[in-house]
């Protein structure tokens, strides 16, 4: 925290106390409240209602907060940091608690629901003291120059925020969401926040440091993990799979597999191996090849031997083999 902005903390500090002293009081500040309202703008230029309508969603906490997260995240990405989007978290996280805080003890009604005119319209369960569209414009847009890389960017953030967030408070006085002392002790809410933000600094590093910490505890637990994955066996090399795999179960698992006689040890000519196990089929009756001798419905292609004895008409060939 430099000398100048001490100065300029302290300063604010006695700006806002002395907003919220002149509403408690119902001075010359909440008269000037019920002159606009009644002045009513939005009916004076009628014209400009539709732009700001648009305009005053840059002040608007969920729409905001997402584009300036994207941009934060994309400079964490390139700078191989997470202070931008911690800074952002602990600057929403003030201002919600702060300004939320305020809301709801003095709870104070807007234009349109006032019920006595000339009265602070405090402790009637309003939400609207200070102006919250406000107070988050300054903060939102305002902590692009806080973390701005070089002087010159910072000027120019500075300039560009302090245009919306003016803007965004004027838009909500026009349109009668909100009285002018609203959005003054919007102004000096936000402004609050930005000054305050280097005193967290230290939290905000502490808070990366054991994010990191817990990223790279994780990275380590997931290589052990993926170290200790057991290494598939392999098949062994004279289980093959079947020239014709039916359906059902997948080829190489249960289909039998037939072998040369001689191919293993222990393996007998009609053995048939399913998967590690070999399985033996009854054997069949031996047969000559002279009785293997095909027939047709004509009798046999061979031409009769006139000297081969005459066989016993009793025996019927067998067919096949």
């Amino acid at each position: 925290m430099s000398r100048h902005r001490i100065v300029l903390l302290g300063s604010t500090l006695g700006f806002y106390l002395a907003i919220v002293v002149a509403v408690l009081t119902t001075s010359w500040l909440v008269r000037l409240d019920w002159q606009i309202m009644f002045f009513r703008p939005y009916e004076q230029w009628p014209e400009l209602h539709a732009f700001l309508d648009y305009f005053v969603v840059l002040g608007q906490r969920g729409p905001t907060a997402v584009m300036v997260a994207a941009w934060l995240g994309w400079r964490s990405w390139r700078q191989h940091t997470l202070r931008p989007l911690i800074t952002l978290g602990v600057s929403l996280l003030l201002l919600n608690v702060t300004v939320g805080a305020v809301k709801l003890g003095l709870g104070r009604l807007g234009p349109h629901y006032a019920t006595q005119i000339g009265s602070a319209e405090l402790f009637a369960g309003g939400d609207i003291f200070p102006s919250g569209h406000t107070a988050n414009a300054v903060v939102t847009w305002g902590i692009l120059a806080y973390l701005a890389s070089t002087l010159r960017t910072r000027r120019y953030l500075s300039v560009l925020s302090a245009v919306v967030a003016l803007g965004v408070g004027a838009t909500t006085v026009y349109l009668g969401t909100h009285w002018v002392s609203d959005v003054l002790l919007g102004w000096a809410a936000g402004l609050l926040i930005l000054l305050a933000l280097p005193w967290f600094e230290p939290l905000i590093a502490a808070a990366e440091a054991w994010i990191l910490a817990r990223r790279d505890e994780l990275w380590t637990r997931l290589r052990e993990r993926g170290t200790s994955v057991p290494v598939p066996v392999p098949v062994p090399a004279r289980v093959r799979p079947a020239l014709f795999p039916q359906r059902g179960p997948a080829a190489g698992e249960g289909t039998p597999v037939c072998e040369p006689v001689g191919t293993g040890r222990g393996v007998t000519a009609g053995s048939v191996i399913t998967g590690r196990t070999t399985a033996h089929l009854a054997p069949k009756p031996h047969t000559t090849r002279s009785e293997r001798t095909p027939v047709t419905p004509v009798g046999s292609r061979r031409p009769p031997h006139p000297e081969r004895a005459a066989r016993n008409p009793s025996a019927r060939p067998v067919a096949g083999g």
